[in-house]
């Protein structure tokens, strides 16, 4: 009778004969996943050790160089790393158009209005760029016809470019130039 009992706790198999201990096995990692990970984070342990570097991990790195720099306005011939217009910098002698924004000229502008809106353009990308770090991130196409790296200057995952258009300081770029006058 003891052992009637005994095999009724312990409970069978699934081919029927009587459960061994190791058909239990199985069990172990759900268990410890369940009480090992998940239990210290809901029994508040979550601020010390292993369970924080968890669950406190980013969930993406980003493998883009990030820089941090001042950019003057470019002044002479030589151009290493500086704002050229509204649209246009130098970095580290690499010369960088950002691909979502076209900003006003100010090497030829078509009227007046349009050379004071570029010259506050220009200005306006220095001090963006120079207020921290900020990162390229590659469009579709590498250069455009001049040469010049096209890419999307971010700082925090977002695009600095509509803070140029918010501030009327210059236009989404939608594959042509638009007047300025």
């Amino acid at each position: 009778m003891a052992d009637s009992r005994y095999w009724a706790v312990r409970g069978r198999s699934r081919r029927g004969r009587p459960a061994s201990r190791f058909d239990q096995w199985p069990l172990v990692p759900m268990l410890l996943v369940a009480f090992g990970i998940g239990g210290v984070a809901a029994i508040g342990l979550r601020d010390t050790g292993f369970a924080t570097r968890l669950l406190d991990a980013p969930q993406a790195v980003s493998t883009a160089p990030v820089y941090s720099r001042s950019f003057p306005v470019c002044a002479g011939s030589v151009r290493v790393t500086c704002v050229v217009d509204g649209d246009t910098f130098w970095l580290d002698g690499v010369k960088y158009r950002i691909a979502d924004i076209n900003t006003p000229e100010v090497g030829q502008p078509s009227c007046a209005a349009e050379a004071s809106l570029g010259r506050r353009a220009t200005s306006r990308l220095a001090e963006l760029l120079g207020a921290g770090p900020f990162s390229l991130a590659h469009i579709d196409r590498d250069e455009d016809q001049y040469g010049r790296k096209l890419r999307l200057v971010e700082r925090d995952g977002r695009s600095i470019g509509p803070i140029l258009v918010a501030e009327g300081l210059a236009h989404e770029w939608r594959g042509r130039r638009e007047s300025w006058c």
